[in-house]
């Protein structure tokens, strides 16, 4: 082979290598783009969450980084119904609410008719199980809205669907199921555009994440890690500056509260336990003291 045929191909590979299709950075997952709500969470925001358990996962958040949160204060709730009612009986006042739909399955008590929040371990044979409607979920979301207005007519409410699946329903069953959810949300959001904001849970950890490492061992729950970075995007998005400044400075008074003393007699432990006490008791002063909450 000749010298020339070499250069020649040389270059060739030079310019395939140098061409706009290889000098794009690889892209591993397909992001998820988050529309910011036209408000914020505040650190004297009054949370509240109802519903699924990822509510209680991201509530729990929340409640670990200080803020006034409320999670499901009746149990877990899957169905808009169900949802209906925990947000009926609680007398929280909140300033944001948190909305998480499981399923649109619900359970009816034949001798009553009632749709029931919790079978309570009864035999089965007492209930029907039916689906409800995408206008039956949207209505139950309406009344939702109406009763936290009656408490506070400036709440903002947040509505997502959980990613978490069905199994017990079948894949196909349980994904009928998120449709019914994620279209009566859409319309819901879309009426009530100033105040609700449909935030993409099912989305992130289905479309973006879209890996079986960022589930827990059931393989149907997130994993803490997915639940981590779910979080990272709602701040990304619906925490005000002040919010982002308040978690910042209380990081390294978490740390510090948390710290594990070799001796907690020792008189240095007690000193610092007490120290940062006392930066916690002053931290939560600084911030919380003039909510009127």
């Amino acid at each position: 082979m000749s010298m020339s045929s070499d250069v020649n191909r040389g270059s060739f590979f030079s310019q395939i290598l140098t061409s706009p299709v290889f000098q794009k950075k690889m892209k591993f997952n397909t992001p998820v783009q988050i529309t910011a709500p036209g408000w914020s969470i505040s650190p004297r925001s009054r949370l509240l969450f109802v519903g699924s358990c990822f509510a209680d996962n991201i509530g729990q958040k929340f409640i670990e980084q200080q803020f006034t949160a409320e999670v499901n204060p009746y149990g877990t709730m899957y169905n808009p119904v169900s949802v209906l009612h925990s947000v009926r009986r609680t007398p929280f006042i909140a300033d944001v609410a948190f909305l998480t739909l499981g399923t649109n399955h619900v359970w009816r008590l034949r001798e009553t008719g009632e749709i029931v929040d919790n079978c309570a371990k009864r035999p089965a044979g007492l209930f029907n199980e039916e689906e409800m409607s995408v206008e039956e979920c949207t209505r139950c979301l309406e009344e939702t809205l109406a009763l936290l207005s009656e408490r506070n007519s400036e709440v903002k409410v947040v509505v997502t669907v959980s990613p978490i699946r069905y199994a017990k329903y079948g894949f196909h069953g349980s994904r009928l199921s998120k449709a019914v959810l994620l279209l009566a949300a859409d319309d819901f959001v879309r009426r009530h555009s100033d105040s609700c904001w449909y935030f993409p849970a099912y989305e992130l950890l289905l479309d973006e994440l879209r890996d079986y490492r960022f589930y827990a061992p059931d393989m149907l729950h997130p994993s803490p890690q997915a639940v981590d970075y779910i979080w990272e995007r709602l701040s990304d998005v619906a925490f005000s500056p002040d919010t982002l400044r308040y978690i910042d400075e209380l990081r390294p008074i978490l740390a510090a509260l948390n710290h594990r003393f070799f001796d907690p007699q020792l008189p240095e432990s007690v000193t610092f336990r007490e120290e940062t006490q006392a930066r916690f008791e002053a931290f939560l002063a600084k911030w919380k003291q003039d909510s009127g909450k």
